[in-house]
């Protein structure tokens, strides 16, 4: 067997693929497509132990981490799953039974999270007042479920940032106003100007850590920063698949940062200049058409960061299906969590 070939038969089941497939489904998260690939390759298995079961797991949790560009809150799904496989009691009368209820209980367990968005969104609509303005950044489809849900109860407005460079901010601007809320795009560059107009901030996540911070679409700390300063509540909102025993220290020990972020290009690589057409008059400066066009090449782009690390104490509350914590509170739900 080859080096990071998981112990089932490749001809017949293959992990990536699978993933990618089941990652099809909107309602579907990264961690839970992860976890339901994971319970496939049990069900596909020739592994006669559960040493050679969780090898072949972890053979698989592999492939989909290299093969993935940012694979965090993967990482999250497959720790996850691979942590209740080795927990799970062991008293089946054949290991082959046993391998067949691990696939019942993990396709069951992802039956009951896709129901974690509506009871994060019921919590966090404790916490948002009538006539509120929310602030939210990019796109999280928990975030959208606690936004129309409080739409139905209550008078809100939000702005969204437009969350550079995928912008993934202007889908949730669309989504929000198909269904009569009023949303306005705000750039990444002007959150601390429109700050003092906002009530609260929500933001989705890609994985909540052991030191209880946040790891989310980057500009989710600068936002945390600002409305710590403006002492504007900042609450992240998370299904408790996203909880990943990570305990990074600054933004440089992410996995997802390498050599190339923020990296400089070549001195030998040269830099093109402003294209001219700035005049002066009346005080203000014109722009040619040349000049508002502009965009970011994709080298530019590959060189910044696609998530960023927010420090517990910028965190409000971190909302989740297992009840509203403290971010010190998420530190220990992953120690009990792990412990079995």
């Amino acid at each position: 067997m080859s080096q990071g070939e998981p112990n089932s038969s490749p001809a017949q089941f293959d992990v990536f693929v699978t993933y990618q497939s089941i990652l099809q489904n909107e309602e579907i998260s990264t961690p839970l497509a992860a976890i339901l690939t994971l319970t496939q390759l049990i069900e596909k298995s020739s592994a006669g132990t559960m040493f050679e079961l969780v090898q072949a797991l972890n053979d698989g949790a592999e492939i989909l981490k290299q093969r993935t560009p940012n694979p965090i809150s993967l990482n999250a799904g497959c720790e996850l799953f691979i942590a209740f496989v080795t927990l799970f009691p062991h008293d089946s009368d054949s290991f082959s039974d046993l391998k067949t209820e691990l696939v019942k209980q993990g396709r069951n367990y992802a039956t009951e999270a896709l129901t974690y968005r509506d009871k994060i969104a019921a919590l966090a609509l404790g916490f948002i007042e009538d006539d509120s303005v929310i602030l939210t950044h990019s796109y999280s489809r928990v975030v959208m479920k606690t936004l129309l849900r409080a739409h139905e109860r209550k008078r809100i407005s939000v702005y969204v940032t437009e969350a550079r460079p995928r912008g993934l901010g202007l889908r949730t601007y669309d989504e929000l106003t198909a269904v009569g809320i009023p949303c306005t795009v705000v750039l990444d560059s002007a959150v601390s100007y429109v700050m003092d107009k906002v009530d609260l901030v929500l933001v989705g996540s890609e994985a909540v850590v052991e030191s209880g911070g946040l790891i989310n679409a980057v500009g989710s700390n600068q936002i945390a920063i600002i409305a710590k300063a403006a002492n504007k509540p900042f609450y992240a909102l998370a299904e408790s698949y996203k909880f990943h025993r990570l305990f990074p220290l600054s933004q440089y020990d992410l996995p997802t940062h390498n050599p190339n972020v923020l990296s400089f290009p070549p001195a030998s690589v040269s830099t093109s200049l402003p294209t001219k057409g700035a005049v002066i008059g009346s005080g203000l400066q014109k722009i040619t058409p040349a000049e508002g066009s502009r965009s970011m090449t994709q080298e530019q782009v590959a060189r910044n960061p696609n998530v960023d690390y927010t420090r517990p104490d910028l965190i409000s509350l971190v909302f989740s299906d297992v009840g509203s914590l403290t971010p010190e509170g998420v530190s220990q739900y992953l120690v009990g969590m792990f412990a079995g």
